[in-house]
């Protein structure tokens, strides 16, 4: 039987040989096709962990964990070591003060001031709170999520269990508009958990594999909460893009043989959608090619 990693390596192939060359937002230029796919199955514990380099899980989960949570400010973040979205308000606070301060400075002065943080650190109305208190023309706030968690154990049938982010009414006073916009869920008749994630916009090298992760680490919580089992992830793609100064990188990585994926479960059943926290996760078995590093495009 094929790897399924090698569905990942065939659209990072085709994206680099057949993609339309372009300049992008951020002028870095992409290849890209348009309307992807791959799905992983998870039936067996199996998380897709890409294995042709190092994946950082833990900062996925943790990612995720975040959203959950509600949260829309850097520092929460930079407090579990997540410096993954730094560079969007570090751009933000260099633009309007001319400070030429470094990634690192700056990450400081958001850890050791809150007032520097509540001003500088804050992205505006991104993922969680779109997810926890998704703002309604009447005022009322709406938590997709808790809804989701209500639908998956009461209605499991129902073709509605699904919540987003693309809040039109709110996306200029975002730092980044949601990329992974659509997340739909399905129950089988034997009580299989299986989510279909819709992404707008990817970045190949860089983001796939960090949105495979969080995806699926969701994907198990609410498995978990719904007394159901983990059953499908399907993920749909957008503009499917590979940066013009990651060209090598993927050649690169084009290069290794994948190595079986590892096992991901959770450790505990938490009391809540809420209450999960990183070290609930544990994955065996990951045995990767090294890291390849690739620069941000903000």
């Amino acid at each position: 039987m094929r790897h399924p990693e090698h569905q990942y390596l065939d659209l990072l192939a085709n994206v680099l040989e057949r993609g339309d060359e372009r300049i992008d937002r951020t002028g870095v230029g992409t290849r890209s096709l348009f309307g992807t796919m791959v799905r992983f199955d998870l039936s067996e514990g199996i998380a897709p962990i890409l294995t042709t380099k190092r994946v950082y899980w833990k900062t996925a989960v943790k990612e995720m964990l975040w959203f959950l949570s509600g949260g829309t400010n850097i520092q929460a973040l930079l407090r579990d070591n997540v410096r993954i979205w730094s560079d969007w308000p570090l751009a933000s606070y260099r633009k309007e003060t001319g400070e030429e301060i470094s990634q690192d400075e700056f990450e400081q002065r958001i850890l050791g001031d809150d007032d520097f943080a509540a001003r500088w650190g804050e992205l505006g109305p991104v993922y969680g709170k779109q997810w926890r208190r998704w703002l309604g023309a009447d005022g009322r706030e709406h938590d997709q999520i808790a809804d989701l968690v209500h639908m998956l154990r009461e209605n499991p049938s129902s073709r509605r269990m699904l919540f987003h982010g693309w809040n039109v009414a709110e996306l200029e006073t975002m730092a980044l508009p949601p990329c992974h916009m659509v997340y739909q869920y399905h129950v089988t008749s034997d009580g299989k958990l299986n989510c279909m994630m819709m992404q707008r916009s990817v970045d190949l090298f860089l983001g796939a594999a960090f949105n495979y992760v969080g995806a699926v680490s969701l994907q198990l919580m609410l498995a978990q909460q719904a007394d159901l089992t983990p059953g499908e992830f399907v993920w749909v793609g957008g503009d499917t893009h590979l940066y013009l100064n990651h060209i090598d990188q993927a050649r690169e990585q084009l290069a290794r043989e994948p190595r079986p994926f590892p096992t991901m479960r959770l450790t505990r059943k938490a009391e809540s959608i809420d209450a999960y926290r990183i070290e609930d996760f544990e994955v065996e078995g990951y045995d990767p090619h090294a890291a390849i590093k690739g620069d941000v495009a903000v």
